[in-house]
């Protein structure tokens, strides 16, 4: 994965510069980025300062761990559906497979 060439700290530095009337060309002409890069940090990050990053970033890793939790579980759930569809097959053959229970499994231990 490409790592960023800008932290978030540098990234607010900028906007806060062009919030402070510094044109946009100009930034993007300093720091050597496109204007793309500028507007879409504008909006992803503005209004932000220091600590709300942090708290984004924490939020963002904590739902990624969410959601490849949920992916893990998911996928258990329908292996074992899977396998108890085939463990018991059609009704007809489970009336047989624990009607044979006993004669199959020494339940009492003797």
């Amino acid at each position: 994965m490409k790592t960023n060439r800008y932290t978030e700290a540098q990234i607010i530095a900028i906007l806060r510069q062009a919030e402070g009337g510094v044109p946009v060309a100009e930034l993007c002409r300093e720091h050597g980025m496109s204007n793309a890069s500028f507007y879409k940090w504008r909006a992803k990050y503005g209004g932000m300062d220091a600590s709300l990053i942090s708290q984004m970033k924490a939020i963002e890793d904590e739902n990624r761990r969410l959601k490849r939790m949920y992916a893990d579980l998911s996928m258990q759930a329908d292996l074992l559906k899977e396998a108890l569809g085939k463990m018991y097959g059609p009704p007809s053959y489970c009336k047989v497979f624990v009607g044979d229970a006993p004669a199959c499994v020494n339940v009492s231990g003797l």
